[in-house]
Protein backbone atom coordinates (compact mmCIF):
# COMPACT_ATOMS: atom_id res chain seq x y z
CA UNK A 1 0.00 0.00 0.00
CA UNK A 2 1.04 3.60 -0.60
CA UNK A 3 1.18 5.97 2.37
CA UNK A 4 0.20 9.63 2.22
CA UNK A 5 -1.13 10.11 -1.33
CA UNK A 6 -0.36 13.54 -2.78
CA UNK A 7 -1.97 16.19 -4.95
CA UNK A 8 0.53 17.13 -7.65
CA UNK A 9 -1.46 19.09 -10.22
CA UNK A 10 -4.74 20.91 -10.56
CA UNK A 11 -6.87 23.18 -12.70
CA UNK A 12 -9.82 25.42 -11.80
CA UNK A 13 -12.31 27.08 -14.12
CA UNK A 14 -14.21 30.28 -13.49
CA UNK A 15 -17.45 29.69 -11.56
CA UNK A 16 -20.63 31.53 -12.54
CA UNK A 17 -22.79 31.53 -15.64
CA UNK A 18 -20.58 29.87 -18.23
CA UNK A 19 -20.81 30.23 -21.99
CA UNK A 20 -19.71 26.60 -22.28
CA UNK A 21 -22.69 24.56 -23.48
CA UNK A 22 -22.71 21.60 -21.10
CA UNK A 23 -20.98 19.69 -18.31
CA UNK A 24 -18.88 17.81 -20.86
CA UNK A 25 -17.30 21.07 -22.05
CA UNK A 26 -16.76 22.25 -18.48
CA UNK A 27 -14.91 19.03 -17.63
CA UNK A 28 -12.85 19.21 -20.81
CA UNK A 29 -11.65 22.70 -19.86
CA UNK A 30 -9.97 21.46 -16.66
CA UNK A 31 -9.20 17.75 -17.18
CA UNK A 32 -6.21 17.87 -19.51
CA UNK A 33 -5.01 21.09 -17.92
CA UNK A 34 -4.70 19.36 -14.53
CA UNK A 35 -2.74 16.49 -16.06
CA UNK A 36 -0.35 18.93 -17.73
CA UNK A 37 -0.04 20.93 -14.51
CA UNK A 38 1.06 17.72 -12.77
CA UNK A 39 3.84 17.31 -15.35
CA UNK A 40 2.29 14.06 -16.61
CA UNK A 41 1.20 12.72 -19.98
CA UNK A 42 -2.34 11.35 -20.42
CA UNK A 43 -0.76 7.89 -20.68
CA UNK A 44 0.46 8.29 -17.07
CA UNK A 45 -3.11 8.51 -15.74
CA UNK A 46 -4.39 5.14 -14.53
CA UNK A 47 -7.99 6.09 -13.78
CA UNK A 48 -10.45 8.99 -13.78
CA UNK A 49 -12.81 9.71 -10.88
CA UNK A 50 -15.67 12.11 -11.60
CA UNK A 51 -18.01 13.97 -9.22
CA UNK A 52 -21.26 15.24 -10.76
CA UNK A 53 -24.61 15.58 -8.96
CA UNK A 54 -26.62 15.93 -12.17
CA UNK A 55 -28.45 19.25 -12.53
CA UNK A 56 -27.93 19.88 -16.26
CA UNK A 57 -31.07 20.50 -18.28
CA UNK A 58 -30.19 17.67 -20.69
CA UNK A 59 -30.91 13.97 -20.18
CA UNK A 60 -27.23 13.13 -20.72
CA UNK A 61 -25.84 10.95 -17.95
CA UNK A 62 -22.86 8.54 -17.88
CA UNK A 63 -20.70 11.46 -16.69
CA UNK A 64 -17.54 9.45 -16.08
CA UNK A 65 -17.23 8.62 -19.77
CA UNK A 66 -17.91 12.25 -20.73
CA UNK A 67 -14.39 13.27 -19.65
CA UNK A 68 -12.89 11.26 -22.49
CA UNK A 69 -15.49 12.55 -24.91
CA UNK A 70 -14.56 16.14 -24.24
CA UNK A 71 -10.82 15.37 -23.95
CA UNK A 72 -10.17 12.53 -26.45
CA UNK A 73 -6.64 11.96 -25.19
CA UNK A 74 -8.23 10.66 -21.98
CA UNK A 75 -10.92 8.56 -23.67
CA UNK A 76 -9.59 5.06 -23.02
CA UNK A 77 -8.72 5.54 -19.36
CA UNK A 78 -11.02 3.69 -16.92
CA UNK A 79 -13.49 6.21 -15.49
CA UNK A 80 -16.18 6.13 -12.84
CA UNK A 81 -18.61 8.67 -11.40
CA UNK A 82 -19.39 9.33 -7.73
CA UNK A 83 -22.53 11.06 -6.46
CA UNK A 84 -23.10 12.11 -2.86
CA UNK A 85 -25.22 15.24 -3.16
CA UNK A 86 -23.22 18.42 -2.51
CA UNK A 87 -20.21 16.31 -1.49
CA UNK A 88 -20.01 14.54 -4.86
CA UNK A 89 -16.65 16.19 -5.60
CA UNK A 90 -15.12 14.99 -2.34
CA UNK A 91 -16.63 11.53 -2.89
CA UNK A 92 -14.80 11.39 -6.23
CA UNK A 93 -11.57 12.61 -4.62
CA UNK A 94 -11.77 10.06 -1.78
CA UNK A 95 -12.39 7.28 -4.31
CA UNK A 96 -9.20 8.37 -6.09
CA UNK A 97 -7.29 8.46 -2.81
CA UNK A 98 -8.46 4.92 -2.08
CA UNK A 99 -7.19 3.77 -5.50
CA UNK A 100 -3.76 5.30 -4.99
CA UNK A 101 -3.45 4.35 -1.33
CA UNK A 102 -4.23 0.71 -2.16
CA UNK A 103 -1.29 0.58 -4.54
CA UNK A 104 -3.50 -0.41 -7.49
CA UNK A 105 -3.16 3.01 -9.14
CA UNK A 106 -0.27 5.47 -9.23
CA UNK A 107 -2.00 8.51 -10.73
CA UNK A 108 -5.73 9.27 -10.80
CA UNK A 109 -7.40 12.31 -12.34
CA UNK A 110 -10.30 13.71 -10.31
CA UNK A 111 -12.82 15.98 -12.05
CA UNK A 112 -15.75 17.72 -10.36
CA UNK A 113 -18.26 19.63 -12.45
CA UNK A 114 -21.82 20.92 -12.67
CA UNK A 115 -23.84 22.84 -15.26
CA UNK A 116 -26.71 24.50 -13.40
CA UNK A 117 -27.60 27.89 -14.84
CA UNK A 118 -29.49 26.76 -17.92
CA UNK A 119 -31.83 24.53 -15.92
CA UNK A 120 -35.09 26.34 -15.05
CA UNK A 121 -35.24 27.61 -11.49
CA UNK A 122 -38.17 25.40 -10.48
CA UNK A 123 -36.34 22.33 -11.77
CA UNK A 124 -33.14 23.27 -9.93
CA UNK A 125 -35.15 23.70 -6.73
CA UNK A 126 -36.65 20.23 -7.14
CA UNK A 127 -33.27 18.65 -7.90
CA UNK A 128 -31.63 20.26 -4.87
CA UNK A 129 -34.51 19.26 -2.62
CA UNK A 130 -33.59 15.71 -3.61
CA UNK A 131 -30.54 16.11 -1.36
CA UNK A 132 -32.94 15.93 1.59
CA UNK A 133 -35.07 13.04 2.83
CA UNK A 134 -38.20 13.55 0.75
CA UNK A 135 -40.69 11.45 2.74
CA UNK A 136 -40.37 13.79 5.73
CA UNK A 137 -38.62 16.91 4.45
CA UNK A 138 -40.21 17.77 1.11
CA UNK A 139 -42.99 19.59 2.97
CA UNK A 140 -40.41 22.27 3.79
CA UNK A 141 -40.81 23.18 0.11
CA UNK A 142 -37.15 23.75 -0.73
CA UNK A 143 -33.63 22.84 0.32
CA UNK A 144 -32.99 26.41 1.60
CA UNK A 145 -36.09 26.07 3.77
CA UNK A 146 -34.52 23.16 5.65
CA UNK A 147 -31.62 25.41 6.62
CA UNK A 148 -34.07 28.21 7.35
CA UNK A 149 -35.76 25.83 9.79
CA UNK A 150 -32.38 25.14 11.42
CA UNK A 151 -31.75 28.87 11.75
CA UNK A 152 -35.19 29.34 13.31
CA UNK A 153 -34.54 26.53 15.79
CA UNK A 154 -31.19 28.13 16.65
CA UNK A 155 -32.95 31.44 17.30
CA UNK A 156 -35.43 29.82 19.68
CA UNK A 157 -32.70 28.14 21.68
CA UNK A 158 -29.84 30.67 21.64
CA UNK A 159 -31.24 33.96 20.37
CA UNK A 160 -31.51 35.54 16.93
CA UNK A 161 -28.45 34.58 14.82
CA UNK A 162 -29.10 37.03 11.99
CA UNK A 163 -26.28 39.39 12.96
CA UNK A 164 -23.82 36.48 12.99
CA UNK A 165 -25.15 35.17 9.67
CA UNK A 166 -24.68 38.60 8.09
CA UNK A 167 -21.10 38.69 9.38
CA UNK A 168 -20.43 35.35 7.69
CA UNK A 169 -21.95 36.50 4.41
CA UNK A 170 -20.05 39.79 4.47
CA UNK A 171 -16.76 38.05 5.33
CA UNK A 172 -17.06 35.54 2.53
CA UNK A 173 -18.05 38.12 -0.07
CA UNK A 174 -15.17 40.32 1.05
CA UNK A 175 -12.80 37.38 0.60
CA UNK A 176 -14.28 36.51 -2.77
CA UNK A 177 -13.14 39.83 -4.24
CA UNK A 178 -9.58 38.44 -4.44
CA UNK A 179 -10.57 35.12 -6.04
CA UNK A 180 -10.33 35.23 -9.86
CA UNK A 181 -12.42 32.05 -10.08
CA UNK A 182 -15.34 33.37 -8.00
CA UNK A 183 -18.88 33.74 -9.29
CA UNK A 184 -19.28 37.06 -7.45
CA UNK A 185 -16.29 39.31 -6.79
CA UNK A 186 -18.05 42.10 -4.93
CA UNK A 187 -17.80 43.27 -1.33
CA UNK A 188 -21.46 43.55 -0.37
CA UNK A 189 -20.79 44.91 3.11
CA UNK A 190 -22.33 43.94 6.42
CA UNK A 191 -25.27 46.38 6.26
CA UNK A 192 -26.48 44.99 2.93
CA UNK A 193 -26.10 41.38 4.11
CA UNK A 194 -27.97 42.13 7.34
CA UNK A 195 -30.95 43.90 5.80
CA UNK A 196 -33.91 42.45 3.90
CA UNK A 197 -34.65 44.50 0.78
CA UNK A 198 -35.83 44.20 -2.80
CA UNK A 199 -32.23 43.39 -3.75
CA UNK A 200 -31.77 41.03 -0.81
CA UNK A 201 -35.14 39.37 -0.21
CA UNK A 202 -36.06 36.68 2.27
CA UNK A 203 -35.54 33.27 0.67
CA UNK A 204 -36.48 31.02 3.59
CA UNK A 205 -37.18 32.82 6.87
CA UNK A 206 -34.91 34.00 8.41
CA UNK A 207 -32.42 33.45 5.56
CA UNK A 208 -31.92 36.23 3.02
CA UNK A 209 -30.52 35.83 -0.48
CA UNK A 210 -27.08 36.76 0.88
CA UNK A 211 -27.32 33.79 3.25
CA UNK A 212 -27.60 31.34 0.33
CA UNK A 213 -24.94 30.08 -2.06
CA UNK A 214 -25.48 30.85 -5.71
CA UNK A 215 -26.55 28.61 -8.58
CA UNK A 216 -23.38 28.32 -10.65
CA UNK A 217 -21.67 26.47 -13.46
CA UNK A 218 -18.11 25.33 -12.98
CA UNK A 219 -15.46 22.64 -12.88
CA UNK A 220 -12.21 21.85 -11.09
CA UNK A 221 -9.73 18.99 -11.39
CA UNK A 222 -6.84 17.57 -9.39
CA UNK A 223 -4.34 14.75 -9.91
CA UNK A 224 -3.83 12.32 -7.02
CA UNK A 225 -0.46 10.57 -7.16
CA UNK A 226 1.56 7.98 -5.30
CA UNK A 227 4.47 9.35 -3.23
CA UNK A 228 7.10 8.16 -5.73
CA UNK A 229 5.49 10.22 -8.49
CA UNK A 230 5.42 13.23 -6.18
CA UNK A 231 9.22 13.08 -5.85
CA UNK A 232 9.62 14.30 -9.42
CA UNK A 233 6.75 16.77 -9.32
CA UNK A 234 7.45 20.51 -9.23
CA UNK A 235 5.32 20.70 -6.08
CA UNK A 236 3.15 18.36 -4.06
CA UNK A 237 0.56 18.64 -1.32
CA UNK A 238 0.25 15.73 1.08
CA UNK A 239 -3.12 14.38 2.16
CA UNK A 240 -2.27 13.91 5.83
CA UNK A 241 -5.67 12.53 6.78
CA UNK A 242 -9.20 12.27 5.51
CA UNK A 243 -12.38 11.07 7.17
CA UNK A 244 -15.93 10.53 6.00
CA UNK A 245 -18.63 10.33 8.67
CA UNK A 246 -22.36 10.06 7.98
CA UNK A 247 -25.40 11.02 10.02
CA UNK A 248 -29.09 10.13 9.94
CA UNK A 249 -30.54 11.59 6.74
CA UNK A 250 -33.79 13.04 8.18
CA UNK A 251 -32.54 15.99 10.22
CA UNK A 252 -35.48 15.96 12.62
CA UNK A 253 -34.72 12.34 13.57
CA UNK A 254 -31.35 13.26 15.10
CA UNK A 255 -31.03 13.66 18.88
CA UNK A 256 -30.14 17.32 18.36
CA UNK A 257 -30.63 18.78 14.86
CA UNK A 258 -28.54 21.83 15.81
CA UNK A 259 -25.52 19.70 16.63
CA UNK A 260 -23.84 18.54 13.42
CA UNK A 261 -22.56 15.44 15.19
CA UNK A 262 -21.10 13.55 12.21
CA UNK A 263 -19.53 16.72 10.84
CA UNK A 264 -17.76 17.32 14.13
CA UNK A 265 -16.75 13.68 14.37
CA UNK A 266 -15.21 13.73 10.89
CA UNK A 267 -13.36 16.98 11.57
CA UNK A 268 -11.98 16.01 14.98
CA UNK A 269 -10.93 12.56 13.77
CA UNK A 270 -9.14 14.06 10.77
CA UNK A 271 -7.19 16.38 13.07
CA UNK A 272 -6.30 13.49 15.37
CA UNK A 273 -5.22 11.25 12.48
CA UNK A 274 -3.04 14.05 11.11
CA UNK A 275 -1.41 14.48 14.51
CA UNK A 276 -2.30 18.15 14.83
CA UNK A 277 -4.63 20.32 16.91
CA UNK A 278 -7.22 22.87 15.85
CA UNK A 279 -4.80 25.67 16.77
CA UNK A 280 -2.24 24.28 14.30
CA UNK A 281 -4.47 24.98 11.31
CA UNK A 282 -3.63 27.99 9.14
CA UNK A 283 -6.84 27.98 7.13
CA UNK A 284 -10.16 26.20 6.72
CA UNK A 285 -12.20 25.90 3.54
CA UNK A 286 -15.66 24.87 4.73
CA UNK A 287 -19.08 24.19 3.26
CA UNK A 288 -21.11 27.40 3.60
CA UNK A 289 -23.99 26.38 1.34
CA UNK A 290 -25.94 28.61 3.70
CA UNK A 291 -24.49 30.94 6.31
CA UNK A 292 -26.19 29.00 9.08
CA UNK A 293 -24.27 25.91 7.94
CA UNK A 294 -20.96 27.70 8.53
CA UNK A 295 -22.25 28.92 11.90
CA UNK A 296 -23.19 25.40 13.02
CA UNK A 297 -19.89 24.02 11.74
CA UNK A 298 -17.98 26.44 14.01
CA UNK A 299 -19.70 24.83 16.97
CA UNK A 300 -19.38 21.26 15.66
CA UNK A 301 -15.65 21.68 14.99
CA UNK A 302 -14.86 23.17 18.38
CA UNK A 303 -14.24 26.78 17.35
CA UNK A 304 -17.07 27.78 19.68
CA UNK A 305 -19.29 26.30 22.36
CA UNK A 306 -22.93 25.62 21.37
CA UNK A 307 -24.75 28.90 20.93
CA UNK A 308 -21.51 30.93 21.04
CA UNK A 309 -20.47 31.06 17.36
CA UNK A 310 -21.48 34.73 17.17
CA UNK A 311 -18.64 35.54 19.58
CA UNK A 312 -16.08 33.98 17.23
CA UNK A 313 -17.32 36.21 14.42
CA UNK A 314 -17.51 39.36 16.54
CA UNK A 315 -13.89 38.81 17.61
CA UNK A 316 -12.79 38.40 14.00
CA UNK A 317 -11.21 34.99 14.62
CA UNK A 318 -12.32 33.61 11.24
CA UNK A 319 -11.38 36.69 9.18
CA UNK A 320 -8.42 36.34 6.80
CA UNK A 321 -6.22 38.08 9.41
CA UNK A 322 -7.74 36.14 12.32
CA UNK A 323 -6.55 33.12 14.28
CA UNK A 324 -8.16 30.70 11.79
CA UNK A 325 -9.08 32.22 8.41
CA UNK A 326 -12.23 30.53 7.11
CA UNK A 327 -13.18 30.53 3.43
CA UNK A 328 -10.43 32.83 2.20
CA UNK A 329 -11.58 31.78 -1.29
CA UNK A 330 -14.98 33.36 -0.66
CA UNK A 331 -16.49 29.98 0.09
CA UNK A 332 -19.55 28.63 -1.66
CA UNK A 333 -21.24 31.93 -0.78
CA UNK A 334 -19.13 34.11 -3.09
CA UNK A 335 -17.15 31.61 -5.17
CA UNK A 336 -20.33 29.78 -6.16
CA UNK A 337 -21.63 26.27 -5.66
CA UNK A 338 -21.65 24.16 -8.84
CA UNK A 339 -22.56 21.11 -6.81
CA UNK A 340 -20.30 18.40 -8.23
CA UNK A 341 -17.35 20.77 -8.52
CA UNK A 342 -17.46 22.14 -4.98
CA UNK A 343 -15.51 19.48 -3.09
CA UNK A 344 -12.73 19.38 -5.68
CA UNK A 345 -12.61 23.17 -5.79
CA UNK A 346 -12.23 23.43 -2.01
CA UNK A 347 -9.22 21.09 -2.08
CA UNK A 348 -7.65 23.00 -4.97
CA UNK A 349 -8.12 26.33 -3.15
CA UNK A 350 -6.43 24.91 -0.03
CA UNK A 351 -3.60 23.34 -2.05
CA UNK A 352 -2.90 26.64 -3.79
CA UNK A 353 -2.51 28.32 -0.41
CA UNK A 354 -0.12 25.65 0.82
CA UNK A 355 2.25 25.99 -2.16
CA UNK A 356 2.08 29.80 -2.28
CA UNK A 357 0.13 29.98 -5.55
CA UNK A 358 -3.05 31.65 -4.30
CA UNK A 359 -2.26 35.08 -5.75
CA UNK A 360 -4.18 37.90 -4.10
CA UNK A 361 -5.85 35.34 -1.80
CA UNK A 362 -2.49 34.16 -0.42
CA UNK A 363 -2.12 34.06 3.36
CA UNK A 364 1.24 34.96 4.96
CA UNK A 365 1.51 31.52 6.58
CA UNK A 366 -0.04 28.35 5.17
CA UNK A 367 1.40 25.03 6.33
CA UNK A 368 -1.69 23.11 7.48
CA UNK A 369 -5.12 23.40 5.84
CA UNK A 370 -8.45 21.76 6.55
CA UNK A 371 -11.23 21.18 4.05
CA UNK A 372 -14.81 20.31 5.00
CA UNK A 373 -17.44 19.38 2.40
CA UNK A 374 -20.86 17.97 3.17
CA UNK A 375 -23.73 16.36 1.30
CA UNK A 376 -27.24 17.24 2.40
CA UNK A 377 -27.78 18.84 5.79
CA UNK A 378 -24.56 17.42 7.30
CA UNK A 379 -25.53 13.90 6.21
CA UNK A 380 -22.36 12.88 4.30
CA UNK A 381 -19.41 14.70 5.87
CA UNK A 382 -15.87 14.81 4.44
CA UNK A 383 -12.97 16.32 6.40
CA UNK A 384 -9.45 16.49 4.96
CA UNK A 385 -6.18 17.75 6.40
CA UNK A 386 -3.58 18.87 3.85
CA UNK A 387 0.06 19.85 4.33
CA UNK A 388 3.33 20.37 2.47
CA UNK A 389 6.42 18.36 3.39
Amino acid sequence: MNADPTLIGWSHGRFGKSDLPDVEALMAEVASAAVADAGLDPADIDAISVGVYGTDATSQRFHGALVGTGAPELARIPAVRSENACASGSAALYAALDMVESGRRRAVLVVGAEKMTRTPGADIAELLLGASYLPTEQDHGSFPAIFGWLASQYARRYGDPREALARIAAKNHRNGVDNPYAHMRRDLGYDFCATASDRNPVVAEPLLRTDCSMVSDGAAAVVVAAPDLAVGARRAVTVRSRVQADDVMPVADRPDPLHFDAAGRAFRTALRDAGIALDDLDLLETHDCFTVAELLQYEAFGLAEPGKAAEVLAEGRTERNGALPVNVSGGLKAKGHPVGATGVSQHVMAAMQLVGEAGAMQLPTAEHAAVFNMGGAAVANYATILGVY
